[in-house]
């Protein structure tokens, strides 16, 4: 992996064809001072936008991006830092471009983010009610047979991209098959983006197994408690997924444990407006 050398001040969607990952942010949902933990991704002439939290537009605007220029998104579950822009995405597209932006998503959580998020500020936006397949090209990814859990798995472009099961929300659920829809994606089968998950061992534990990642970044909350992995957590892993795991999702006081967690054998602490490259 290459990690730009200082954050980037203009981002394209295409590059000569290696993967690379861009963090628009690296902050948790309720950082002032980072951008929210969402993340472009490229390989040659194809791009997809993982979340689209609230601050995503702006973000995206900073750094001279108009989120327009967005064609492909993947959410990995319905709260605000992941989803909050995706209504001005689809009434922009709608009645601004005049086309539909695409979106990699099962029948099981398009239901969810229609019913509970997206639908009320768009579906009378017109006399005749708007659905998710008007605001939408929709790819529909497929169940991967004999992955440890529930996984789906999509195409676009030359990115390949896996999207396991996790266990985020609520606190009290036991495992993936009882919180409620969210999921990680794995890139090339090089890379494990878990997004939001509390500590859920198993996940790192038999997917590496199955891909060997050479990256895993690793949500990670600098507290324990609530619905994300704590540091204190994550310490407990064995070494050789430590080093291989970068940490993000974290509050703005990350520096204060930075050492700690290199001090623990953790790879590091991915950072916003950085670019993480994969040849």
């Amino acid at each position: 992996m290459r990690i730009a050398s200082r954050p980037t001040s203009q981002l394209s969607l295409s590059n000569p064809g290696q993967l690379e990952l861009y963090f628009i942010g690296t902050g948790a949902a309720f950082a002032k001072t980072l951008n929210q933990n969402n993340l472009v991704v490229t390989k040659g002439d194809a791009h997809l936008l993982v979340d689209c939290g609230t601050k995503c537009s702006q973000s995206l605007h900073e750094i001279g991006l108009p989120i327009s220029r967005i064609q492909n998104f993947l959410i990995t579950h319905s709260h605000a830092d992941h989803i909050g822009g995706l209504e001005e995405v689809q009434l922009h597209a709608r009645f601004v471009e005049h086309r539909k932006p695409t979106m990699i998503i099962n029948e099981e959580y398009e239901e969810i983010l229609w019913d509970q998020s997206l639908r009320g500020g768009s579906e009378r936006s017109e006399m005749s009610p708007l659905t998710f397949a008007d605001l939408w090209q929709i790819i529909r990814p497929e169940r991967l047979e004999g992955a440890p859990r529930e996984t789906w798995h999509a195409r676009l472009g030359d990115i390949d991209i896996k999207m396991p099961r996790t266990m985020h929300f609520p606190d009290t659920s036991k495992s993936w098959a009882d919180s409620q829809w969210s999921c990680g994606v794995i890139l090339d089968d090089r890379v494990l983006f878990t997004s939001d998950t509390r500590f859920d061992r198993d996940l790192l534990e038999t997917f590496d197994d199955v891909y060997d990642f050479d990256v895993i970044f690793h949500d990670c909350q600098l507290f324990r408690g609530g619905v994300h992995a704590s540091l204190d957590e994550l310490v407990t892993l064995p070494d050789r997924l430590k080093a291989k795991t970068m940490l993000m999702h974290y509050g703005d006081e990350w520096q204060k444990f930075r050492q700690y967690g290199l001090d623990n054998g953790f790879m590091g602490w991915a950072e916003q407006g950085h670019s993480y490259s994969f040849d």
